[in-house]
């Protein structure tokens, strides 16, 4: 099988030159992008800043009759005071009753005088 003669591809002069300098300096390529990457940040910056600075006066546009009515007649909550509060509740939804006990047992502690009727 014959071998493949290797033929390089034929470019144009200002490409070799410059594939040339970029081999031997890349940072002519990476200097500019850095320095444009950190110049949009600094010229991003107002832009960001009047966002944030919406969001705060959206959050922050309650009146002054607002925010009195807010703080008016208001109880601070207390953990405690709702659990007893709930606890009564429960207490007093229930009643206590006794239930009958079946025809022949006992009492508490007394042993059964007569063994249980076995029904098979």
């Amino acid at each position: 099988m014959p071998v493949f003669e290797s033929k390089p591809l034929t470019t144009p002069k200002w490409q070799a030159v410059a594939n040339k300098t970029f081999a031997r300096n890349p940072l002519i390529f990476g200097i500019p992008f850095v320095l444009i990457m950190v110049g949009a940040s600094f010229a991003m910056t107002p832009f960001t800043q009047t966002r944030y600075d919406l969001h705060d006066q959206q959050v922050k546009a309650v009146t002054k009759e607002q925010e009195l009515g807010l703080s008016k007649n208001r109880k601070k909550f207390d953990i405690r005071e709702e659990y007893y509060r709930l606890s009564a509740e429960a207490d007093d939804e229930w009643e206590q009753r006794r239930v009958p006990r079946p025809k022949g047992l006992p009492e508490w502690g007394v042993p059964p005088t007569e063994p249980p009727d076995k029904k098979t």
